[in-house]
């Protein structure tokens, strides 16, 4: 009944008559009474869709990367809780990634152990196409690497260097059955192939610089990593890949721009011509050529670092060589499509059929088509080449445009039920259009200026079309302020209707600039609880608190040392002298989940230790100066925690103390 109708009904003549004068202002109070009613209404529902009660478990595992932290970070959905940040590239003190005497290789290269890199996208393995959640595989932009992170311990096992190759940007890329992840570089570099010195002018860009394309083959069982070869590519810059599906999935697909070769002020230098270009790789024929003998060999100098699975040890192993396939000797290897300039995703939809391209400065969405990209191919449709290798006419390969989509579109994914959504920087909203018809079809807001978008599967065959997560760069006003550095800010969107709902923001680490969502029942039943203490190799465990001692060879001791709850054996050294090397070898002796024990000295230069159950971690510690030093376990791990505790005792360089260690029970001097 509306207000008129209710006054009518209810009130004699003349007091009708002098509510009528109010009734502007009644109904609009009655109005925004009612919007403030549907707000409410529409927080509600939304909080009961990202709502996990507790106790219970979140539907889905998040994995973002970190960006300039080096690291991913791994997050509940729909709640948007921080479940676990697991270190990669960068030192981690929380627990001592980096800093131990066993992970400290994991951050070696040729330029020396690097503790840090700029880690931009996370890709999981792939099974027929589809997530399988076995391992994840992820970038180093600075230094150029990609790391595998098994996802059955949530810990980085494997980086592997990549040679000839600066801004490792465009990377790592999985084909469908993981056979391969790939790896362009982002900036082009001097490159010879003999082996000699690769040094040029910075005036010499043109002639000089080139790129390569990085093809990493992935062993199907254990999943360790190899580089089989190099594609020397023109001197462009390379941003972004995909690999095809179904019928395009023996090709895979990179964005360039900088196909003017401007080597200054790439702002404007880069962004002349009208068209940039898409790289179509046929890797299945690459691999051909490579079986074939058509690849050569030449010097390079990159390393390769493994953690094992027993030992928990990281070892390095330096590689001296690396294949490269030349375009111009391998016909139908490589094709470039003309694509609007400065592009930067390359996205291939669930059918494998449409390829999509967005142009930070275009007005439209193209949309390749993979058949029209073949019959052009057979019909030798080229308008020109470069350096041998054969450019396809842009309206040839072009199936449709997306027109008026919004400005600067970066990205796109997919929702399996025949949509695409694509994020767009400038205007600061998420799109959603159609794959059949390709007009817009709706558009919501996000806060501000997202870069990439992920949708559970959204880059796979099977897309799990009840999520996406835009990823923004901006924050502003979104959370209480934290002085001038601010948390980005992710946003969970429900497009499981027509019309795109937001459900929730949340803060992430650092700054997140490409996701992998998948369902947690891929994951969460393989999670390792605890190490087998009788699987332990490394070659200082102890198993036993018998077997704990202190030996000293020269002016090296090493502590062969346990840890339970709630107590360290030994927890009282004597005989440590100033200038030593100490080296603390602790094994957690725990064989129950959850229950890590950490390690920390006074005095120590490095980070503490954090040691599964059933593992072993070494600190390195060289006192400086004379006195007691108390060492600690820094997890808390029972009611006595805080008496998990000892001493160690620092004589001055060339006083001859004695070498005595016990818990408990004083021992003899040895």
């Amino acid at each position: 009944m509306s207000t008129i109708q209710t006054l009518k009904t209810k009130l004699p003549k003349a007091a009708l008559l002098a509510s009528m004068a109010a009734l502007p202002f009644m109904q609009s109070c009655d109005m925004g009474d009612r919007a403030t009613a549907q707000a409410s209404m529409m927080s509600s529902d939304a909080a009961s869709k990202v709502y996990v009660e507790p106790g219970k478990h979140d539907e889905l595992y998040g994995f973002l990367s970190g960006g300039y932290n080096g690291q991913v970070s791994v997050y509940g959905i729909p709640s948007g809780r921080l479940l676990k940040i697991v270190p990669v590239f960068t030192q981690h003190a929380e627990n001592g990634y980096g800093y131990s005497e066993e992970s400290k290789a994991m951050l070696n290269t040729s330029f020396g152990n690097v503790p840090w890199d700029d880690l931009h996208h996370p890709k999981l393995s792939r099974t027929d196409g589809q997530t399988d959640g076995r391992w994840l595989f992820v970038n180093g932009n600075n230094t150029p690497r990609i790391a595998r992170i098994d996802l059955s311990t949530f810990e980085t096992v494997e980086i592997l260097e990549i040679p000839n190759s600066a801004g490792n940007h465009c990377s790592p890329y999985p084909t469908n059955n993981t056979e391969y992840v790939v790896a362009g570089t982002r900036f082009s570099v001097p490159i010879n192939t003999d082996g000699t010195p690769a040094e040029a002018g910075l005036d010499e860009y043109k002639e000089k610089f080139r790129a390569s394309l990085s093809f990493i083959k992935v062993d199907k069982e254990s999943g360790d990593m190899n580089l089989d070869f190099q594609i020397m590519m023109p001197g462009f810059d390379y941003d972004l890949a995909n690999g095809g599906k179904g019928p395009s999935e023996d090709w895979i697909f990179f964005t360039t721009y900088n196909t003017e070769k401007a080597g200054t002020l790439k702002e404007a230098g880069a962004s002349q011509n009208d068209k940039d270009f898409l790289a179509a790789v046929n890797w299945k024929l690459a691999e051909k050529y490579v079986k074939e003998g058509k690849a050569k060999e030449m010097p390079a100098n990159y390393y390769h670092n493994k953690l094992d699975k027993n030992s928990h040890i990281a070892k390095s192993e330096v590689k001296k060589s690396v294949r490269f396939l030349d375009p111009a000797d391998c016909p139908g290897m490589v094709y470039l499509i003309p694509v609007p300039k400065s592009p930067h995703g390359i996205d291939t939809d669930p059918s494998g059929e449409y390829m999509v391209v967005s142009g930070k400065l275009a007005s439209v969405i193209p949309v390749h088509s993979f058949s029209k990209m073949q019959k052009a191919i057979k019909d030798k449709d080229f308008i020109g080449d470069v350096a041998g290798i054969p450019i396809l006419r842009y309206e040839s390969v072009l199936h449709a445009e997306v027109k008026e989509p919004g400005l600067g579109p970066l990205h796109t994914e997919f929702d399996g039920k025949g949509n695409a959504y694509t994020s767009m920087f400038v205007s600061s909203e998420v799109v959603k259009w159609s794959l059949k018809d390709f007009t817009v079809l709706d558009r919501i807001p996000v806060y501000y200026s997202v870069g990439h978008l992920v949708i559970p599967g959204g880059d796979t065959k099977d897309p799990y079309g009840k999520y996406l997560i835009a990823m923004n760069k901006i924050t502003k006003d979104r959370y209480l302020p934290t002085g001038p550095e601010l948390a980005h800010s992710a946003q969970l969107i429900d497009i499981s209707g027509d019309k795109m709902k937001l459900l929730l923001d949340f803060p992430t680490v650092a700054e997140p600039h490409y996701a992998q969502v998948i369902h947690a029942d891929k994951v969460a039943p393989r999670s390792v609880k605890f190490y087998e203490l009788e699987k332990n190799s490394h070659p200082h465990a102890v198993k036993k608190e018998s077997e704990a001692r202190v030996e000293r060879k020269g002016n090296v001791v090493r502590v062969y040392q346990t840890a339970i709850r709630s107590h360290m054996t030994p927890d009282n050294i004597e005989g440590i002298h100033v200038g030593d090397t100490v080296y603390f070898h602790v094994t957690n002796l725990e064989q129950d989940w959850d229950v890590p024990h950490g390690f920390a000295i006074m005095g120590a230069t490095n980070a503490e230790l954090l040691i599964m159950p059933g593992a072993t971690q070494t600190l390195k510690w060289v006192p400086t100066r004379p006195g007691i030093f108390p060492m600690y376990c820094t997890d808390f791990c029972s009611a006595l925690h805080q008496e998990m505790q000892g001493y160690v005792r620092v004589s001055p360089k060339g006083v001859n103390t004695p070498l005595k260690y016990y818990t408990g029970e004083q021992k003899p001097a040895l």
